[in-house]
């Protein structure tokens, strides 16, 4: 099991930027790790996701352009750069790390982190 642990959200207005941190306690190596956040209708939506190993990425249609994912191995830590932000990113995003799925870790097998609150005004 992974401890996962977000940080950097905050409250913005809009056009602004944040970059999120998940930091990783275990093995996060071949695995794929993600961004994710609630969504109407859904569980939770599909931001970012990784594969550790590789680096290649995958993004939310509604997010490209505008955020970055990425994973630093030395670190064990995940990043999201997220720029241009729009009030309909407001809100708690979550991290996690699991087997791959299309570039995304599996959600009902990943470990997850407890979130980071994003804020974004008009």
């Amino acid at each position: 099991q992974v401890q996962l642990m977000e940080s950097g959200g905050g409250s913005v207005q809009a056009g602004g930027s944040l970059r999120l941190s998940c930091a990783a306690s275990g093995d996060t190596y071949n695995k794929c790790m993600g961004w994710f956040r609630p969504a109407p209708g859904k569980e939770r939506e599909r931001v970012g996701g990784i594969y550790t190993d590789v680096g290649s990425t995958v993004y939310a249609a509604s997010v490209k352009g505008r955020f970055t994912i990425s994973h630093d191995n030395a670190k064990n830590t995940l990043y999201l750069q997220m720029n241009s932000l729009k009030p309909e990113d407001t809100a708690m995003y979550f991290c996690a790390v699991g087997y791959c799925n299309s570039g995304y870790p599996d959600t009902q097998l990943a470990d997850w982190g407890p979130g980071t609150q994003v804020t974004v005004s008009s």
